[in-house]
């Protein structure tokens, strides 16, 4: 199995959760932060540290947004690899919890 992030990371970018991965499963785009399940060890250490529940257990993914599990996937393949926390998004705090944001996902 492995974490996915969902919905709630667009446009808001919280980083916390890529210094406690210990195999740098986590890949960056413009606006949105996803994991690589080809390196997810599924260790939950990233799960707790995102400041705004957007990170699941694959099996877990709020219904609705399983759609997530393939995009993650998919967008490692291209973005590259962050290891180290940055700011959130500058206006991050007015896309907390708003959801069906993946229209606003930057590719």
């Amino acid at each position: 199995m492995t974490f996915v992030v969902t919905d709630n990371c667009i446009k808001c970018k919280y980083t916390d959760c890529v210094e406690v991965c210990p195999v740098d499963a986590f890949h960056e785009g413009p606006n949105f932060l996803v994991i690589n399940p080809d390196e997810c060890i599924d260790c939950t250490l990233c799960e707790p540290e995102c400041p705004i529940n957007a990170i699941y257990p694959e099996d877990d993914v709020p219904a609705g947004q399983e759609s997530f599990v393939a995009l993650n996937a998919e967008l490692a393949k291209d973005w590259p690899v962050i290891t180290e926390r940055k700011d959130g998004l500058a206006d991050a705090k007015d896309w907390e919890n708003k959801p069906n944001k993946l229209d606003e996902l930057k590719r």
